[in-house]
């Protein structure tokens, strides 16, 4: 197929791309005490020479104590991370890409495999890790209150840096999605309730009060999921009907870009409607919002597995699925993860009609920065 919609530009607000190809967030752990070096630099800057579209960093977590569980995710907060993410900027812009953060508070989790654990106990909407086992405290509403005040002010400094656009994690089963999520969620006060719409009220006001710091022209996106790390078969919205009273209110908040994060991108969301459009398909059509889509693009197996060790080869029949899909208009940017882990140069090989020549992933491509 014609790959002329993979490779057009793209323009909203403020952000002008040269192409609708997006690096995904990827943990790559590579920031002692969080702070990105040049290692982490040089590696996004390579993205850029590579030709992505837009790159949006690995999760950064912002200022809460107990944000993280892993010493080595990068921190958007602290003089020495800032300059380090001022570095990064600094060195994506010389190689001619655009990037954007991913502003991230993991929520309740468990401990890290290293045994490092942070200094409190992780935070979350009800204490659990997963439906039934608690694991860490319940957020009280004031918790709640300097969490949005930290993920602002976060955005705000996004903006000072000169970064592109940002991203907000509220997917795969973290602190947003928590909220989100019946089996995790299980306050009585404003922040919970039966329905979706209402346990959405954190992710509103925390989109409401970044759109503040940024202004009106600066893109935001949120990336979001069915699907939990703790549970695979999870579904938040189980109708049209259901995601579109979810999704709404997000957009009026300030959500210009919905990124939905599927496992394989190829499949139908809802089972009953008579309709292949998958996650980012039905976004775009319910709410009228750039969407995104993502998952195994470019690969063989989801990228579940992939990290859990299974190698995934390369799989350029999927590529002609995603162009059939952007060519009909299902959605606007395509994120591709572990295919650019292991390939700086995917997008030109993909342009350049190479894709048979893309490599494949293991777990082990995890170990450096290529």
């Amino acid at each position: 197929m014609s790959s002329n919609a993979l490779f057009s530009p793209f323009s909203l607000k403020s952000l002008q791309l040269k192409n609708r190809i997006v690096m995904a967030p990827m943990t790559r752990s590579f920031s002692p005490n969080g702070v990105p070096g040049a290692d982490v630099a040089a590696y996004y800057r390579r993205r850029a020479e590579g030709q992505v579209g837009l790159i949006l960093t690995e999760g950064t977590v912002v200022e809460r104590p107990a944000s993280s569980n892993d010493p080595n995710i990068p921190h958007f907060y602290g003089e020495q991370a800032l300059a380090g993410w001022q570095h990064v900027v600094e060195e994506v812009h010389a190689g001619e890409g655009k990037i954007g953060p991913q502003l991230w508070h993991m929520g309740v989790m468990n401990e890290h495999h290293s045994g490092w654990s942070p200094a409190q106990p992780f935070e979350g909407p009800s204490g659990l890790v997963a439906p039934g086992k608690p694991k860490g405290s319940a957020m009280t509403e004031n918790d709640i209150t300097d969490t949005i005040a930290a993920f602002a002010r976060a955005a705000a400094d996004a903006k000072r840096l000169g970064f592109d656009c940002l991203e907000l994690h509220g997917a795969h089963g973290y602190l947003i999605d928590q909220f989100f999520w019946a089996g995790l969620n299980q306050r009585t006060d404003a922040y919970g309730g039966q329905d979706l719409t209402d346990r959405s009220r954190l992710a509103v006001e925390l989109v409401r009060e970044v759109r503040r710091q940024v202004g009106e022209d600066f893109v935001i996106s949120l990336r979001l999921s069915q699907w939990k790390q703790q549970d695979y078969n999870v579904k938040l919205a189980h109708t049209p009907q259901e995601m579109e009273a979810w999704l709404t209110p997000l957009a009026e908040a300030g959500v210009d870009v919905f990124h939905c994060s599927q496992r394989r991108f190829w499949e139908a969301e809802f089972e009953n409607e008579n309709s292949d459009l998958n996650f980012a398909g039905w976004v775009k059509k319910l709410t009228g919002q750039t969407t995104m889509t993502v998952g195994s693009i470019g690969l063989s197996g989801e990228f579940l597995a992939g990290f859990a060790g299974e190698t995934s080869t390369n799989n350029a029949q999927s590529i002609d699925e995603l162009l059939r899909r952007l060519d009909r208009g299902d959605f606007d940017l395509v994120a591709v993860g572990r295919a650019l882990i292991v390939e700086p140069e995917w997008v030109e090989k993909v342009q350049a009609g190479r894709a048979g020549e893309l490599k494949g992933f293991s777990r082990e491509s995890l170990g450096t920065l290529v």
